[in-house]
């Protein structure tokens, strides 16, 4: 029997099911009694350095044991088998990764295409980080385009970066913004070509963003000097803009 909820919540897409969470394995994915695995859409874990199960102590004290209703715009298993889907807990209705966000324990994904979705969830991260709770009690958690290094030292995480993009260039199929003199030392954002028409279904034109001042998400790559891929419109925010 389905547990009666409001309609048209943010990011509640196709019904998948319910169950009772028997283990959690890690920071963002589950396991149900009847054996599905579950991973929780739209965010990334906020504290990388961390060991899953440390990671995961907050997860666990949010859904050990109870019951969940979950949701996702699709109901295709990734490469290893797991479900990746929105969770509100039952029966107070929680959206979990709502939660995770408000306590700082998860950064937003750029994968949400859903732009209520996305705004919810945004939202919910900007609360944690105007309250200082969790990642964002780290004054540094937010890196600085301006201080390389600091960037440098998070190869591989997932990271939010601001500055001021100094120069739009294209290279080839590529191109970068550019937030340096030196483009060999300083950060730059890599866009592809592929990535262009995702960009501009959102409104997002690359030339637009030289002067302005944004905030990257993504995944820090060394090519030289610091690099963030963009292949997603959610990557990129306007400081101070709608």
């Amino acid at each position: 029997m389905t547990t009666p909820h409001a309609s048209a919540a943010p990011c509640e897409f196709e019904p998948q099911g319910e169950g009772r969470v028997t283990e959690v394995i890690d920071a963002r994915s589950f396991r149900l009694e009847d054996g599905r695995e579950i991973r929780l859409a739209g965010i990334e874990p906020a504290f990388p350095g961390k060991s899953a199960a440390e990671r995961g102590r907050v997860l666990a004290v949010l859904l050990a044991g109870r019951h969940v209703r979950l949701h996702s715009d699709d109901d295709t298993p990734d490469r290893y088998g797991r479900q990746t889907v929105f969770a509100w807990r039952l029966p107070d209705e929680v959206l979990i990764q709502q939660e995770l966000l408000t306590q700082g324990e998860a950064l937003v994904s750029p994968e949400v295409n859903d732009g209520e979705c996305a705004a919810a969830l945004l939202a919910a991260e900007a609360t944690a980080r105007e309250t200082k709770r969790g990642i964002w009690a780290d004054p540094t958690a937010i890196k600085n385009t301006e201080s390389p290094g600091g960037i440098l030292s998070g190869i591989g995480r997932y990271t939010l970066v601001e500055g001021k993009v100094l120069s739009v260039r294209q290279a080839g199929a590529t191109t970068y913004l550019n937030f340096g003199r030196n483009w060999t030392r300083d950060f730059a954002v890599i866009i592809p070509r592929r990535a262009l028409a995702n960009l501009a279904a959102a409104g997002l034109v690359p030339k637009s963003l030289e002067n302005k001042r944004i905030r990257i998400r993504g995944f820090v790559e060394a090519r030289t000097g610091p690099r963030i891929e963009v292949l997603q419109a959610g990557q990129i925010e306007l400081i101070g803009e709608k």
